[in-house]
């Protein structure tokens, strides 16, 4: 989200939470690329911290000095009060990590995650509202927060309560139907379905549904696919003679950052290529289960295996990619892999030179769980007018 709103070129980022490592450094690099800050202005502007941790958060933990060093000492001592100073704070945006509002996560979990605790990460990202009363916020979550019910009781009606607590309007529950969008229709070549919430500030005259209206203004009617995305990337080869490490190699001396296989086993790669040449996606469930079956002996009762499609947008991206790509199969069968960082990030609608840090698992969960910068752009542009 910080990449897109900065991207519009009409804002200027205060601060920015996150709490894993890699996804800081990312950012940190990322906005002294672009000459938003010095490297001393994205130490103390990007933060490593739980946003959980709300009152440390806010006012600083100078005396419990042992956890998150790697920040300024500016926040350390003074919390998000000192960094953002006298400055105005126009607009806060964010997502709660949205695993207990999932479905997929929620049809895993033996009580349908209603006693997760990330249920209840709203009430901080609420909290860093009240504290700092922006005139709008922007929350986005998947489309499973519509439906999820901890404790029995709706998500949205906990979450629309706890904002008009602060003073606050948000849409009914009722109506949040109405705030899912698919980032495909913004031009991300991509079908993935998100819930944006806007928030107002009850004593501005301003109109959630005039917001809404120019959000919904700023939608594209060409909505690219895989072959628009990803097409003219370079070509990555099964190795006749592949190391421990490296299944893959580039046909020609083309280099493309974070543009390489991950490793893919011998069996993988003939199942890959197999799966492509026979279609295997048009065809039945028990098809595909009986497939998986003489393919590996091993019994399931969920499909293991999906490929990409050129002439369609990429299914949702996800962050389960760092832990395997089997349902992200490269559409060429002579590839026969999965798809490599640099071309979820592209399918997320990153810029080609936005550089990932970290481990190739990092890589694949901080772009399987971000906003696709597209979209987030849009929404800024969107939101400028109400604001200026």
């Amino acid at each position: 989200m910080s990449e897109g709103f900065d991207s519009s070129g009409a804002y200027h980022g205060i601060a920015h939470v996150e709490w894993e490592a890699p996804m800081v450094k990312t950012l940190r690099k990322r906005l002294m690329m672009k000459h938003c800050y010095s490297e001393e202005e994205a130490l103390k502007r990007v933060l490593h911290f739980d946003i959980q941790l709300t009152k440390q958060l806010v006012d600083g933990f100078a005396s419990q000095v042992n956890f998150y060093t790697d920040n300024h000492e500016e926040f350390i001592q003074n919390g998000l009060k000192g960094i953002v100073g006298g400055n105005t704070v126009d607009l806060v945006i964010g997502g709660p990590p949205c695993q207990a509002y999932s479905i997929a996560g929620r049809a895993q979990d033996k009580n349908s995650m209603k006693d997760d605790y990330r249920n209840y990460l709203f009430e901080s990202f609420a909290t860093i509202v009240d504290k700092f009363q922006p005139k709008l916020f922007v929350f986005e979550n998947v489309q499973g927060i519509l439906s999820a019910m901890p404790g029995d009781i709706p998500v949205l009606n906990r979450i629309f309560e706890a904002f008009a607590k602060i003073g606050y309007s948000i849409r009914s529950p009722e109506d949040q139907k109405k705030s899912l969008f698919n980032v495909n229709d913004f031009g991300v070549p991509q079908n993935r379905k998100r819930v944006i919430i806007i928030g107002v500030r009850d004593d501005l005259n301003l109109s959630l549904e005039s917001i809404y209206k120019a959000i919904e203004q700023q939608k594209t009617d060409y909505k690219p696919n895989l072959r628009d995305a990803i097409g003219d990337l370079p070509f990555l080869q099964p190795l006749k003679t592949p190391t421990k490490k490296i299944s893959h190699g580039p046909a020609s001396k083309e280099y493309v950052q974070n543009h390489s296989a991950r490793f893919h086993n011998a069996r993988d790669i003939g199942i890959f290529k197999e799966w492509i040449q026979q279609n295997m996606n048009g065809k039945s469930l028990e098809e595909k289960l009986n497939f998986y079956h003489q393919k590996t002996g091993k019994i399931t009762n969920h499909n293991k295996y999906r490929s990409l499609d050129w002439n369609k947008p990429s299914p949702t991206i996800v962050s389960h990619l760092q832990k395997d790509g089997l349902l992200f199969i490269h559409p060429d069968a002579e590839q026969a892999r999965s798809l490599t960082v640099r071309e979820a990030a592209i399918i997320q609608s990153f810029p080609i030179d936005f550089d990932f840090l970290g481990s190739q698992g990092h890589q694949y969960k901080m772009i399987g769980n971000a906003v696709p910068p597209l979209f987030a752009k849009k929404i800024a542009i969107a939101l400028k007018e109400f604001l200026t």
